[in-house]
């Protein structure tokens, strides 16, 4: 057999807490060949990102230190090379493209700009040619109006056109390998399949090998050959991409797969990983169905039985149009509409999904309804009280009835408050326990409730992984007893594996408390599982609104369609894997 592209002999990777040295990876080896894809999967944390940026000598040599026994190039050992000849390497022979495209573009310099630089420094080129090289490879990645792009600023591009700008920036100089860090996780199912065909195309023409880092085995399914799974810094399990898929030995691969929301099959509740690692499901997926499916007939009846209610939101012909201005005089010319002419109901105990494409207007008209944005026409109703009437003390008792989880629970959070005075907050704003010893107490339960512990009151919100975060987020917003609780985005940043115990949460909270969603999402999968009915929403617009089974087996709309054909990994269903 020939040698591989790049050969990884016993990597170690640790970092300096404080005084002590913690090792984040344990010695793990990879082989990656030309011309296929390596899928490294595993959690956030799991030391998938770390070991790609070791390979590239990204890490701060003061707090990191990284050891192995032979990292190999073509055949070449680059374990022992200086700073300078690293530096001839990255970028010409192997390239990265990172998770969060904006913070990877410097956003003062233009988009061309930045990629002619690339060029630049690894090839002897004029700038004119440069310029004209970088032009071609915008075509190359499919950015419409490529000139135009040349000369934008990043905050000027959609997420999909700048992962696609990155990319362009990426095998500018040809790569031998790309190494792609979470290149899709935040992009719509449409522009991920998008930037998943367009990776595949780069790499036939160009028999580049690559690295595909992910937490998604339905994204791996679309692009890897092999995979590779990786879990507290150790591979578990690696072989072929349809091996792993449909034949994973290891507990902690088979709860990977088994965490992701089902398409054909509908759970009570999503299994979670550390079931699988505790032994739970050695029944596999038989004992999943026979524990967790919920059959046509407790569906039909659970959907009569809500049906029956009266709805406690309506919606009537919204619109929400910003104005387009332009001139001294800020003439407007033109509206952009965000929300336009949408109905809907939703009854009390349901979960309605909202999903579209990024611009759509699904976010927007939940800001709408809770008039967090303006309405400029129509109507919303609240168990019977006109929401877009209401004006003061009436509006933010409203408020109190109606919440809502945002999709980044960081940004969210006051990062100077600890958790307990961010979830007590809403309650002094709304004049709910002004006991401070039943305010705490509350608190206290209300974070047993979302699975976190009383003692973690006075701690800050840096100190919580991404999904105790989310947690927090859903505390505070069930602190003032809300009927409603509209969730925008709010598993879309998460590990696989995170998301589902969030999902449960949401299912379990709703069910104890009887509350009612909208819930909000580019994840079709997601919002399946979640929904009684789904709205399906295009340029402002609501294009489908159906029961989410029917509506998933029988899309009427060609959008809705497209949508779902989207879908990552959608030939490795629950039942066949």
């Amino acid at each position: 057999m020939s040698e591989p592209l790049l050969s990884i002999k016993n990597l170690k990777v640790a970092f300096k807490h404080e005084s002590q040295w913690v090792e984040a990876v344990h010695g793990i080896d990879l082989d990656v060949a030309a011309g296929r894809t390596l899928g490294l999967v595993g959690e956030s944390g799991s030391g998938k990102s770390v070991s790609s940026l070791a390979v590239m000598r990204l890490l701060n040599e003061r707090v990191s230190s990284i050891e192995a026994d032979s990292i190999r190039l073509e055949g070449e050992e680059i374990k022992g090379y200086t700073e300078s000849q690293m530096a001839e390497v990255r970028g010409k022979r192997i390239a990265m493209i990172f998770q969060e495209p904006m913070t990877s573009l410097n956003p003062v310099y233009k988009c061309g700009f930045q990629v002619s630089e690339m060029i630049l420094q690894h090839e002897p080129v004029s700038r004119d040619l440069a310029r004209e090289r970088a032009i071609d490879l915008f075509k190359q990645v499919m950015l419409p109006r490529p000139e135009a792009i040349y000369d934008s600023y990043p905050h000027e591009l959609s997420g999909g056109q700048k992962q696609r700008v990155m990319i362009a920036m990426a095998i500018a100089c040809h790569p031998q390998l790309l190494i792609a860090d979470e290149p899709t996780t935040a992009l719509d199912v449409t522009v991920q399949l998008e930037i998943l065909k367009l990776l595949r195309k780069l790499q036939a023409e160009t028999g580049m090998g690559m690295i595909f880092i992910t937490h998604d085995l339905g994204v791996v399914a679309e692009i890897a050959d092999d995979v590779a799974v990786m879990h507290n810094g150790e591979i578990l399990e690696r072989g072929t991409v349809n091996d792993i898929m449909k034949h994973p030995q290891h507990p902690y691969t088979q709860g990977l797969l088994a965490c992701r929301p089902p398409m054909d099959v509908r759970l009570k509740r999503l299994p979670i990983v550390k079931e699988f690692l505790d032994g739970q499901w050695q029944g596999g997926k038989e004992q999943i169905l026979h524990d967790l499916q919920i059959t046509d007939e407790e569906r039909q009846a659970h959907l009569k039985q809500l049906y029956n209610r009266q709805p406690l939101l309506k919606v009537e012909h919204l619109q929400t149009w910003y104005p387009l201005r332009k001139g001294v005089f800020s003439r407007v010319y033109g509206h952009v509409k965000a929300v336009d002419d949408v109905s809907l109901e939703v009854y009390e105990g349901e979960t309605l999904g909202l999903v579209g494409e990024s611009g759509c207007g699904k976010t927007t008209l939940g800001r709408s309804i809770l008039r967090l944005a303006e309405p400029t026409g129509g109507k919303v109703w609240f168990d019977g009280v006109e929401v877009t009437a209401l004006k003061g003390q009436a509006l933010r008792d409203f408020r109190k009835q109606a919440q809502i989880v945002f999709q980044d629970p960081y940004s969210s959070l006051n990062p100077r408050s600890t958790i307990g005075e961010a979830i007590a907050e809403p309650m002094r704003v709304h004049g709910i326990e002004t006991d401070k010893a039943q305010c705490r107490s509350k608190v206290c339960d209300l974070l047993e409730q979302v699975g976190l512990k009383a003692e973690h009151y006075d701690r800050y919100p840096h100190e919580f992984s991404g999904g105790q975060r989310q947690r927090i987020c859903i505390a505070r917003a069930l602190a003032v007893d809300p009927r409603l609780v509209i969730c925008d985005e709010s598993v879309s940043a998460l590990d696989v594996s995170v998301q589902a115990q969030v999902l449960n949460l949401l299912n379990r909270l709703k069910a104890e408390r009887g509350l009612t969603y909208i819930f909000i999402s580019h994840d079709l999968s997601v919002v399946r599982f979640m929904s009684d009915r789904i709205v399906v929403m295009y340029n402002g617009k609501s294009v489908e609104i159906n029961e989410a089974d029917a509506l998933f087996e029988h899309p009427l709309n060609a959008y809705t369609k497209k949508l779902i054909d989207a879908l990552p990994g959608r030939e490795h269903h629950f039942n066949n894997t």
